[in-house]
């Protein structure tokens, strides 16, 4: 099997994350904006796909070269050996963008691709026609200061689409930042966790998956898995490991909500993922909530500004849980909110702060640190 250029493309400032969890699966990383490049064989390619919680997709990169003009497009495209990659039958779609280069029309770019392609599949196979039937193998020509970079999408459907949320309550957190804030949490099952407003339980759902070490894209399918030119054995095996290494371990991690709409996705979507009794679900308001356990971990992605709520009422509410949480002295909690003064209406200056994008929102995940638990006495 041939080493692959891959990159792992994720949100902006998941990047370190990203990184982390391919050096956990055993590849060296190079980080830039927005993602993480690696080197790997057709079961790298299957393994980032079922392990990475906080990457958005898996690409090879197959060239990248500088065009000014239409012909510098067509020929660098041409130059790249399709015949060894794309079965007669690939369906094969050209998407693109262009940020700051003089090729600007997004769709003359990939329609020049697309001919660039058809031309080289031409010579090798010689036939004129080709019916696009079979596998999907997406193709990326993205220009950015006049350098062209094309990729193959090895995901198909982003890596948020874990297979397990088919309904969604209003304003959805992205599955891929609510793993990262889990990560960037520091939480293992040995801990409490809670999620107050969990709306349809994105969080919670993340937490309980991390805490069994089972692989996000277990319960779904991905582009490169129908490719007749990736091994046979890349996927299978992938998939066995991944069976292999998740742990049976009891959780403590509780979703609540005062909405009893939005308890319903969430234990719709805990059957789903195959989660059906292992998080516990209640109907409780953040504001007035009471952990019976110590040395726990909340996480929450409460209503802001663009999020469901007027002004008025999402200060009220940050109020609130500042009030409530604040007496909360053993536990740590992370609050992910768009709203700049939220420190002040919360009542207490963050430990740490971090720039994370919900979607387009640019938001702060405010951390506040309790302590860890005291480690059991050595035997």
């Amino acid at each position: 099997m041939q080493p692959w250029n891959l990159v792992a493309t994720c949100a902006f400032g998941l990047e370190a994350l990203t990184a982390r969890e391919l050096q956990n699966l055993g590849y060296e990383t190079k980080s830039e904006n927005g993602l993480v490049r690696f080197t790997g064989d057709d079961h790298a390619i299957a393994r980032s796909n079922l392990w990475l919680r906080t990457a958005e997709r898996v690409f090879i990169e197959l060239a990248s070269f500088e065009a000014t003009t239409f012909e510098d497009l067509f020929q660098g495209v041409l130059a790249i050996p399709w015949e060894d990659i794309l079965p007669k039958n690939a369906e094969f779609p050209v998407v693109g963008k262009s940020v700051k280069s003089i090729l600007h029309s997004v769709p003359a770019c990939q329609s020049i691709t697309k001919k660039a392609v058809v031309e080289r599949l031409k010579r090798a196979y010689h036939q004129e026609t080709f019916e696009e039937s079979g596998a999907l193998y997406r193709i990326e020509v993205a220009l950015v200061k006049d350098v062209a970079t094309i990729r193959l999408d090895t995901s198909g459907n982003g890596l948020h689409r874990r297979g397990y949320r088919r309904l969604n309550a209003t304003a959805p957190l992205r599955e891929t930042l609510a793993a990262a804030l889990v990560l960037l949490s520091r939480w293992d099952a040995h801990r409490p966790f809670l999620d107050p407003m969990c709306g349809s339980g994105t969080i919670a759902i993340e937490a309980a998956l991390y805490g069994l070490r089972r692989a996000p894209g277990a319960l779904r399918s991905f582009a490169s898995e129908a490719w007749p030119t990736l091994s046979d054995e890349a996927f299978p095996e992938s998939r066995d490991e991944a069976a292999a290494l998740a742990r049976d371990v009891e959780l403590n991690i509780v979703a609540s909500d005062v909405d009893s709409d939005v308890l319903e996705l969430t234990n719709r979507h805990l059957q789903l993922a195959d989660l059906d009794g292992l998080v516990e679900v209640r109907k409780a308001d953040a504001r007035r909530i009471k952990p019976d356990e110590e040395y726990g971990c909340i996480i929450s992605n409460p209503p802001y500004g663009e999020r469901l709520m007027t002004i008025d009422e999402t200060e009220r509410l940050y109020r609130a849980i500042g009030r409530t949480f604040r007496t909360f002295d053993t536990w740590s909690v992370f609050i992910l909110t768009s709203n700049p003064t939220f420190e002040r209406l919360y009542g207490a200056k963050a430990d740490k702060r971090r720039k994370l994008y919900n979607g387009r929102i640019e938001t702060q995940l405010f951390q506040y640190l309790g302590p860890l638990p005291p480690r059991p006495p050595q035997a």
